[in-house]
Order: structure tokens, then sequence, then C-alpha cells
């Protein structure tokens, strides 16, 4: 979740709207009712975006206002860092206990019996990074003793081992934006080594300097980690990890499983080819699987793509299947109800439950996907575009009537209940052992009535004496599928297939999951 967006009920959704208009969910909002909703959905980790002090145009509530020339939007991104060892005022009921407020969530949130993930973002920092630092800085140290990026680098250097960022000596900071700040001399932005990034850059950001060796920027890095590690989260989801060196996240995560061996790293990887040297070699616990799955079910879903692809990945993973992190919606990705996506949540579930229940990967649901959230807000700086801004202060309409039902006994609109319905559905479904633990074995290349191989995609779970078989209907047609489960599934599997070939009716865009409890086969 959004962290800031969840519990911000009262606001008034303004565009462009400033935050004593707009409000900001805070820690507090993550109360009991809030984590017994979230494990009805058979939720095991959540994870908090945008706890991590980031760069806002805001001065309430605490904040100090970063520069508006370079923030994006009023609230900021949550992925402009100013520093990393202090979390957002405005989350807290009181800015100035801001950080008790967040560890008495992570303690609600452990209460509930669920595992906290935070962001780790080690690519990039804001351009002021430090500005609101405790001081005074001595020898590149906070006054609570904690590292500063960028405190003790020498400027006059484009590149130096010691430095924590890239300089471009004797050359002032160009944005691509209208505004008085200035930087000199300029520093690289986060995706681009140019004094004078671009619109479409990441120009409210600076890169941070690793190299393929150890330098002093790990070992501040690892600080990072291991603050956040202290405090209580259970894990953290590393952004854009392509963009570090290999041998700098290696080294990090062998580090931090020396203390915390139960630490958990979410990669967000889009090479499909590096998938297992992240995996083997660098020790990531799990990746996206953004150009495998979720890539396939957009391409079937917007552009009409053949369902084959769906059994061409599987293949492809192998044995990486239960190291993938698969998923519909995140804060970057459109929302599936969106009409740039699917166009409602109803033509979602075929999607859905491939994505869910196809092999042992975990699944992430980005919050409001339950209700069927559209994303079709223009909410200032995100203009309407699917997706749900993470620059704007703002409250999804899906997450204010779930907050507002889940604290004060409001009906949900028909349509989101009716979303929310058969997602708890779906995650009772993935509480069983077929689909938590089951192999898997894909039925498409034995079907025969009914069945087109570039609409449809079947396949069955099995674990011990738990059976369950999936048809998802990839067109617009309602379809009656007969589908043949062959001997060598049964083989495979272990179990007896005798009686589970039958005829499924399965609506336009839609997905049907048959439970089966069959005997074990011996030997």
């Amino acid at each position: 979740m959004l962290l800031r967006q969840w519990g911000n009920v009262d606001g008034k959704n303004i565009q462009s709207g400033t935050l004593p208009q707009n409000g900001s969910g805070r820690f507090s909002c993550v109360d009991e009712a809030s984590l017994d909703y979230i494990r009805s959905l058979g939720v095991t980790h959540v994870w908090y975006t945008g706890v991590v002090r980031h760069a806002t145009a805001c001065d309430t509530n605490g904040c100090k206002s970063s520069n508006p020339a370079f923030v994006k939007g009023l609230a900021g991104s949550p992925y402009s860092i100013t520093d990393w060892f202090d979390v957002n005022p405005y989350l807290a009921d009181s800015p100035d206990e801001r950080m008790a407020g967040f560890e008495a969530m992570v303690e609600r949130t452990h209460k509930a019996g669920l595992k906290v993930i935070t962001d780790f973002i080690p690519n990039h920092v804001s351009r002021d990074y430090g500005a609101f630092s405790p001081g005074p800085i001595r020898d590149g140290l906070d006054a609570n003793g904690h590292p500063v990026l960028g405190a003790c680098d020498d400027p006059a250097q484009h590149w130096k081992a010691e430095n924590d960022f890239y300089w471009y000596p004797g050359e002032a900071l160009k944005l691509p934006v209208p505004g008085d700040w200035e930087e000199y001399p300029a520093k690289a932005s986060g995706n681009c080594f140019s004094p004078s990034p671009g619109i479409n850059d990441w120009y409210d950001t600076v890169r941070l300097n690793y190299c393929d060796f150890h330098t002093p920027t790990w070992d501040k890095m690892l600080q990072v980690v291991r603050f956040w590690a202290l405090k209580g989260v259970d894990g953290v989801r590393c952004d854009m990890v392509e963009m570090v060196p290999k041998p700098f996240c290696k080294w990090l995560i062998a580090k931090i499983k020396e203390e915390f061996p139960d630490f958990v790293f979410i990669a967000e990887v889009y090479d499909r080819e590096q998938y297992a040297s992240y995996l083997g070699e660098v020790g990531f616990d799990l990746l996206y699987d953004k150009s495998g799955m979720y890539d396939a079910l957009h391409d079937i879903i917007v552009s009409g793509g053949s369902a084959r692809i769906l059994s061409w990945n599987w293949q492809f993973l192998g044995d990486l299947q239960g190291g993938m992190l698969n998923f519909l919606e995140n804060h970057d990705e459109q929302r599936i109800a969106s009409d740039f996506f699917a166009g409602s949540a109803n033509r979602s579930y075929a999607a859905l439950y491939a994505s869910a229940l196809l092999n042992t990967a975990p699944f992430m649901l980005y919050f409001g996907q339950e209700a069927g959230e559209r994303g079709m807000d223009a909410e200032g700086f995100s203009g309407c575009n699917g997706r749900t801004t993470i620059f704007d202060w703002w409250c999804p309409s899906s997450a204010r009537h779930i907050w507002n039902h889940i604290h004060h006994g409001e009906k949900l609109p028909e349509n989101e209940a009716l979303v929310l319905e058969r997602y708890r559905s779906l995650g009772a479904l993935l509480g069983r052992d077929a689909a938590s633990k089951g192999r898997t074995f894909d039925l498409c290349y034995c079907q025969g009535e009914g069945f087109d191989p570039d609409r449809h995609f079947a396949f069955l779970r099995a674990w011990k004496d738990d059976a369950l078989l999936v048809v998802c209907n990839f067109s617009g047609t309602d379809a009656d599928i007969r589908i043949n489960v062959p001997e060598e599934a049964g083989k495979y599997l272990g179990i007896n297939v005798e009686g589970l070939s039958r005829t499924v009716s399965v609506p336009s865009w839609d997905a049907a999951a048959i439970s089966f409890f069959c005997g074990t086969l011996q030997g």
C-alpha cells in the first residue's frame, strides 16, 4: 500500500491540491481493523510504500519543503529520498515523534501475524539529500552518527571511488522545468549521466556511485538496510537493482543475512535472461516477473496476444518459478481495471487466476485492486493515465470505500463488493496446499473440443490429496470447454486423476478453479 493514501478519507481530492486540502494517511491508520481486513485477503506480508523521508513541496505537518523546481508534484516521489534514517513527518500524528509512530505500526503489524516490507532504493537519492538531516554534519556524519551521502565528496572530480555521487565540474545543472534550484557543479541524475536531464528523466534524483569493487558507498548503504532491520522490518523491495553492480547486491545480502537470516530481499528486475543470476549468484529471495508473467498477461488482454505465451514463460522459468513475485498491479503499472488495461475488474479474473495460481510464486496485491480500483483520476502532476498517483496528495475512491466499510460499516458499492468477494475466495484458494505447495501440470497441449489454445489456458495443481484444476478464458465469449486430464499428469503429480476430466463452463474473461480431493498414488 501507498501509506499516505490509506485512511485518508477526509481529504477533498482537489486536483493538484495541497496537503491541508487533500490530506494524508498516517501510521496510526494502519490499525487493528485495517490489519484484520488485510489478513482476511490471505495476505502474509504488507509492503508499506513511502515510509522513508522523501523530497516534498509541502511545508506543513512537520515537513520542510524541498525546492519545488525539482520535486515531482506537491507530495513528491517516495523514491526521491532525503534522509535514509528518518520517516516522513506527514505520516505521524505527532511529527516530532514520527519514528515512534512507525515503530508502533510495525509492532501492530507483527501482532496481527503479518510481516513488514519497506522500500530500499539503492540507485539514487533526492537532489537535496542530507538537507534535513539532524545537524551539525561533521566528518560525513549527522548528529545521530548516521552517514550523509555526498557530504565528503570531492565535486572537482567527475568520478572518484570515494565519492558517493557523479559530478560535472564547471557545469551547472539544467533542469527540464522552470525554477530557481541551483546546483553547481551538477550531479548526475538517477537514470542518466548528464548535467541536463530530460523531462522524462528522474531529474528529482541523483545517482549513487558504487563501482564493481568495495567502496565507502557500499558501507553506507549497508548501514541503511541494517538500520531498518533493527527497527523490525522483515524485508525490503529493492528498486531498480539492475542499475547497481551485482557484486554490491551480493555483498549486501550476505552481510545482512549474517545478522538477520530471515530478512527478505525482493528485486525489481526486468531482464528475464538475468533471473537465474539474481536468484542464484546474487542471492535475492524473490524477483518481479515483470518481463515474463506480467507482460504476457498484458499482451493477451491489451493486444490480443496468444495465451500460448503463458506456457512458454512457465517453461522458460523452470526451477526459478518459486523465486518469482507475480502481480497485476503496483505503483508503477496501470490498474488492470483502467481503460488502458482490461477496462474493468470483470475482465481481469482470467489474468488474476493465472498469475496467482499457476505456480508456487507469491502473488502481490496493490491496495484497492481487490475492489476494482480503476486509477482513472487526473490527480495533478499525475494525469489520467490509469495509475494511482505517487506524486500527489490523494485518496483513490476504492481505498476510501474500503476504509469506511471496515471502520464504519458502510456498504461498499455493489460492483466493488462483488470484486472483493472474488478476491477473498482467491485468498482462500491460495491457502490450500495445492496452491501453496503443489506442483504444476500444464494441460494446454492435450485439449480438444471447445478449447482454443490462443484464448484459453488450463493447468492442474496438486499436493498429496489436494488438487486444483484451473481454466482461464481470455476470449470475449463464454465457453464450454472439455478439459482432458491425461494419465501422465497423474503420474507427474502423484495423484489419481480418474474422474478429473470434465466439461467446464467459463464466462468471458473469467476463470474457473475446481477443487478435488483424490487419493495419492503409491510408488
